[in-house]
């Protein structure tokens, strides 16, 4: 992707480059007319590519923009209150075992303290555990982190049963509805209001494309007005 916007930004150069040539007026009769002919081919060809470099551009973002947690992107994952961890420090069977992030952010751990755990990835999170532990009593300590459980997800308004739910992999906004005993009378369909785990503000989606769902979201179903 990196080398095709790469040649996409050259040729819009050497394009604006022509244009800008053809235009200028040398008194030249037959180079006025071919400043004439090629000035809106060239514009035309550079209208294209901008419109690809702009299609191309959103569609890279809105890939990204939606990669809920999967297997691969475990180690990526931020961590936040109400995530579950798994952690387990070799020879040490009594601190080996799960705990929750608490809404202060932080994870208890015998001989460790508290730790600060939001913010952070599983990979970050076994260096702090690693460092704490090793001011007290374990020599060298072997940890490691994994996620038990994804914080648990809201879901309000329009539905049977709004509340708080289990995140699973691969959920979507209308998977999330139907764990909540489907859309009430009143709902509208076609869109839902969305806020991200750690977000200011409400996203409006509409429903008629699969809504990616993430541990911490807050769905809103609304009421329809007609």
């Amino acid at each position: 992707m990196g080398r095709w916007n790469s040649c996409i930004t050259f040729f819009c150069r050497v394009c604006l480059f022509m244009i800008s040539g053809c235009t200028c007026i040398h008194g030249d009769a037959a180079m006025q007319q071919r400043s004439f002919s090629a000035g809106p081919t060239l514009r035309f060809l550079l209208f294209v590519v901008l419109a690809i470099t702009g299609i191309s551009a959103g569609l890279s973002f809105h890939a990204s923009a939606q990669t809920p947690p999967s297997a691969a992107s475990a180690e990526r994952y931020i961590l936040g209150p109400n995530d579950r961890i798994r952690l387990k420090v070799y020879g040490e069977s009594d601190i080996t075992g799960e705990y929750e992030i608490d809404n202060g952010g932080q994870v208890s751990i015998p001989l460790a303290g508290h730790i600060k755990a939001a913010g952070a990835t599983t990979r970050q999170l076994e260096k702090s555990i690693a460092s704490a532990l090793a001011k007290g009593i374990v020599r060298d300590p072997r940890v490691n982190v994994e996620i038990a459980q994804y914080r648990p997800y809201y879901i309000l308004g329009e539905v049977k049963k709004s509340g708080e739910y289990p995140y699973r992999n691969g959920l979507t906004v209308l998977d999330a509805v139907a764990s909540a005993g489907g859309f009430t009378y009143r709902a509208n369909e076609n869109k839902v209001f969305l806020r991200r785990s750690g977000a200011g503000a409400e996203e409006i989606l509409p429903l008629d494309a699969p809504v990616p769902v993430y541990p911490g979201d807050n769905i809103r179903i609304p009421e329809r007005y007609f």
